[in-house]
C-alpha cells in the first residue's frame, strides 16, 4: 500500500477538500506517466502483445490534457495492474507503475506509486550486486523530471512515505 493513513492536503485535489489545484494535479499525472514509461520496456519485452500498461500510460497523459475522463483513466490503470498480477520481477513492477500512473487521475498520491514501482522494476532487472545502485540512478532520473513548482513538495512526500514505498526514495 503506497497511500498513507494521514493524507497531506497539499496532495489532495481541491474537489476532495485538499489544496492541490488542477494544474498541479495534471503535472503529477504527466510525471507519473514519464516514470512508468521509462521502465515500460521491461513489461513489453516479457509480454509484448499485451498493451494494457501502455494504454494506461497513454490514458494518464490524455487525462492530464483534458482528453479523457477520470473514471475511464482509473479503469485503465486497474487493467494495467491486472496485467502485472501473474508476472514476477521487473515486468510485474513496470506494469504496476503504469497502473499507478493512470490512477493519479483519481488520487494524486498515486504518483509516488508509479515512481516507486518504476524503481522496483529497475532494481529487479539489475544484477543483485547492483540493484541498489540502479534504484538510486532511477530515483535520481525521476527527480530530474519533476516539474519545478512541485519539486520540494514531492521530495517531502518521498521522505514522508519512504517507509511504505519499500524505502526506494532514500540512499
Amino acid at each position: 500500500m503506497i497511500l498513507p493513513d494521514v493524507r497531506d492536503p497539499r496532495l489532495v485535489g481541491i474537489r476532495r477538500g485538499g489544496t492541490l489545484g488542477d494544474g498541479d494535479h495534471w503535472l503529477l499525472a504527466l510525471w507519473a506517466a514519464d516514470c512508468a514509461e521509462h521502465v515500460l520496456h521491461f513489461f513489453e519485452e516479457a509480454c509484448g502483445g499485451d498493451t494494457r500498461p501502455r494504454e494506461a500510460i497513454g490514458a494518464a497523459r490524455a487525462w492530464a490534457l483534458g482528453q479523457a475522463k477520470m473514471m475511464a483513466t482509473r479503469a485503465l490503470g486497474g487493467h494495467a495492474m491486472g496485467a502485472a498480477r501473474p508476472l514476477r520481477g521487473a515486468a510485474r513492477f513496470a506494469a504496476y507503475a503504469a497502473g499507478q500512473a493512470a490512477c493519479v487521475a483519481h488520487v494524486p498520491e498515486h504518483d509516488l506509486g508509479a515512481a516507486a514501482y518504476a524503481i522496483k522494476a529497475v532494481q529487479a532487472a539489475a544484477p543483485s550486486v547492483r540493484a541498489k545502485e540502479a534504484g538510486r540512478a532511477e530515483r535520481d532520473w525521476q527527480r530530474r523530471q519533476l516539474p519545478g513548482g512541485l519539486y520540494d513538495l514531492i521530495l517531502e512526500d518521498q521522505a514522508r512515505r519512504n517507509d511504505i514505498c519499500w524505502s526506494v526514495f532514500s540512499d
